[in-house]
């Protein structure tokens, strides 16, 4: 699969006092990637969720392997991981874009799939054939490898 990539600068709100990135702010950009992921396949966040499936985060992890500042431009890379059965986990490279090839965080997300009532379920097809459109055919967003 050729990851999803998408970009977002680092703007001062999302800074700490010593001028990096504040932790918590690298699960946004980790929300920012799905959600163009989804995007560029044709169907976004809320239509799924019109769909009666919402997608909680029930586990989440995240390594940081370098300091963010004000105004990076950062590309967020994503990937789904096509063995899980019971909910969708994405996996997620943030990558400074004017640095070296080292990423600056890694990290990844699952997610259950609910229904409006709280119901736990398995992927309905209409995700699963959404999700195996990122083993088929490029999303929109996708790029030549550039830090590989």
């Amino acid at each position: 699969m050729i990851p999803h990539r998408t970009t977002c600068r680092v703007i001062y709100g999302d800074t700490d006092n010593m001028g990096m990135a504040y932790h918590a702010n690298y699960l946004r950009w980790f929300e920012i990637g799905r959600t163009e992921l989804f995007r560029s396949l044709g169907f976004a966040y809320k239509e799924i969720e019109a769909q009666g499936i919402f997608l909680p985060v029930s586990e989440i992890g995240c390594k940081y392997l370098r300091p963010v500042r004000y105004d990076d431009l950062l590309i967020i890379e994503t990937t789904v991981d096509k063995t899980v059965r019971g909910g969708v986990k994405f996996h997620y490279t943030i990558w400074i874009e004017s640095a070296d090839a080292a990423p600056a965080a890694r990290g990844w997300t699952l997610h259950a799939c609910v229904t409006p009532d709280g119901k736990v379920v398995r992927p309905p097809a209409f995700l699963k054939q959404i999700i195996s459109r990122c083993w088929s055919d490029p999303p929109d967003g996708s790029l030549a490898a550039r830090h590989s």
